[in-house]
This record gives C-alpha cells, sequence and structure tokens, in this order.
C-alpha cells in the first residue's frame, strides 16, 4: 500500500495555522499538481481561498477531530485519490489521540506549531498539558505577533525545555521574520571526570542520555534517584530514576536506567539513593532491541528525597 505524507499544522485558536496553509498552497514550489486532501478539524476567522492556488487539485474536509474515524479518513482520501494530506488541527484536542486514527498508511512528514506571543504563556500556565502535547511532537515551531526588540528568551526556554530539536521562528510585527539562533548549553558539563546531574536537571539529562546515548559511551556520571527493581536481570541489577511528568499530572511516568550492582538486592523499592556509576551504550529488553544506556554502579548510597519529588522539563 503506497504511503500518503501527511503535514500537520497545530497550535491554537488565531495563531496563524491557516493563514501559513493558504500561502503554503499558493506556492508553485509546493503545489506542483499533487492531489491534496486538505483536512480542516477547526474553524477560524480566516478562510480559503482556492482561486490563488496554482493547480485546483486542493481538496477541502471539515471534520470533528474528537470523533473522526479511522475509516472516515481512509474513505476520504480514496474519494479524493490523495498523494497527500495537510491537515489543520484543533488546538483544544491532543495531537496523538488523532495520529492513533490515522490510517496504516499515513505517515506524518513534518509536524508545525504555530503560537501568538499574546495569549501562548497564559495557554502553558492554564493548558499545559495541551501546549506541551504539540511542542513535544514539532519540527518546527512559528511565533507570531512578535515584537521587534522584545524579550523572546520566556517562549525560547519554554519550548526548548520541551523539546531540544525544535526549529524556533519568529515573526514579527513589522513583517520580518527571523529563526531563533540561540544555542542551549546543557546544565552539566559531559566532559567532567563525573557528570553532576542537580536533581532539577534529571528528566533533562534523562532525555539527553537516551536520545544521544553514544556521546554519553565510556562516561561517569552521579545523579540521585530512587530505586525500581527490573522484571528481567533481578539479580545484580536495579534502575535507578525519577518519576517524571511530561505534560500534566495525568502523564507521570518513573524514568529510570538499567544499572548493575552487585548489592542490587539489598535495596529497599523507592527508597532514595545517590549513584555514581559509568555509562556505556548497550542493547537491554528495556530499549526493545535497540542501544541505550546502561549503567555500572562504582558507588550507590542512601539519599534524602529529592526537594521535588516528581522531576520535570
Amino acid at each position: 500500500m503506497q504511503q500518503i505524507p501527511v503535514y500537520a499544522f497545530t497550535g491554537f485558536l488565531d495563531s496563524g495555522k491557516t493563514k501559513f496553509i493558504q500561502e503554503t498552497l499558493e506556492d508553485p514550489r509546493f503545489n506542483a499538481g499533487e492531489r491534496t486532501l486538505l483536512l480542516v478539524f477547526e474553524e477560524g476567522e480566516e478562510e480559503y481561498d482556492f482561486s490563488l492556488y496554482p493547480h485546483q487539485n486542493v481538496f477541502l474536509e471539515i471534520l470533528d477531530q474528537e470523533n473522526v474515524t479511522t475509516k472516515e479518513l481512509q474513505a476520504l482520501a480514496k474519494k479524493y485519490k490523495a498523494e497527500r494530506v495537510v491537515a489543520e488541527l484543533n488546538g483544544m484536542q491532543l495531537v496523538g489521540d488523532l495520529y492513533q486514527r490515522f490510517p496504516e498508511n499515513w505517515v506524518v512528514a513534518q509536524e508545525v506549531m504555530f503560537a501568538d506571543t499574546t495569549t501562548f504563556l497564559a495557554y502553558h500556565a492554564n493548558m499545559r498539558n495541551l501546549v506541551m502535547d504539540k511542542l513535544m511532537g514539532a519540527q518546527m515551531l512559528v511565533f507570531n505577533r512578535v515584537v521587534k526588540g522584545s524579550d523572546t528568551m520566556p517562549f525560547h526556554k519554554l519550548a526548548r525545555a520541551a523539546n531540544r530539536n525544535i526549529d524556533i521562528l519568529y515573526d514579527y510585527t513589522d513583517g520580518t521574520t527571523a529563526f531563533d539562533d540561540v544555542v542551549d548549553p546543557l546544565p552539566f558539563d559531559i566532559n567532567a571526570p563525573i557528570i553532576e546531574v542537580k536533581d532539577e536537571d534529571y528528566a533533562l539529562w534523562y532525555r539527553d542520555v537516551n536520545e544521544e546515548v553514544d556521546k554519553y559511551d565510556g562516561k561517569s556520571v552521579r545523579f540521585k534517584g530512587q530505586v525500581a527493581m527490573l522484571r528481567r536481570n533481578k539479580e545484580g541489577m536495579f534502575a535507578p530514576g525519577r518519576f517524571v511528568m511530561t505534560c500534566c499530572e495525568a502523564d507521570i511516568e518513573f524514568c529510570g536506567i538499567p544499572c548493575r550492582y552487585e548489592q542490587a538486592g539489598s535495596l529497599a523499592s523507592r527508597s532514595w539513593v545517590t549513584v555514581t556509576a559509568k555509562i556505556t551504550a548497550e542493547k537491554h529488553p528495556l530499549y526493545q532491541g535497540d542501544v541505550g544506556p546502561i549503567l555500572t554502579a562504582i558507588a550507590v548510597s542512601p539519599a534524602e528525597p529529592a526537594e521535588q519529588e516528581v522531576a520535570s522539563f
């Protein structure tokens, strides 16, 4: 079955999604004759003007994101013989919930998030789970209505805390645009003899060591975590880690790393310990056949609980 690429545009109402999609479909470099199924899951004030497209090959369908089914999406792709899908998503719905209902041959080629700087921080304060849901999967974030000379660092920090690899574009009110070129240094020195991970930086370190394990291979680390026992490798291994909140309180999970330690059997589950260990990149059942970080303990000692029991980005 031939794959259909999906270009997804996320963000809250009046964040600039429709305008961007309209201008993109007007561009002959993007719209060169491909049969495009345009799915709109959120109707705003802006409307699509099909008369400006270089090819009359765009087919609009307005759908209910919360209730649309895989069968409906398959039928629309077949009806219009779609070669690709452009989707304007509803900001008040979770992106992942919709992706799970995509037909098997639909592949998300790109996800771009749009945000209005005049409302973005308020959305994050009041609906953090919806904001984080979109930030974590996007390859690019476009901040609209940015006043030239204003402080963009709060937006930068929030976006990069959720997604270190996201590209950020600022769309200024004077009509100019600029990419965010701030380089984010890690809050710990990965070239130190022992990488010291502070309690407040555990979530960031955990994500970084899992995403780029090769750069940690052979290095040593020290951090505070809770003891978790592994279902497999019960003898001589445990998994020190922390409970981490990614989006909201409903999205808290334990994030631990397998650690070889001869006295693992003497540790009490959920007790707090300070672990000093060497990191190696190896295969482990926890990584479902892939390579991930494995610790070999140098020292394990009792510790006081972290001030914030649940870590976050």
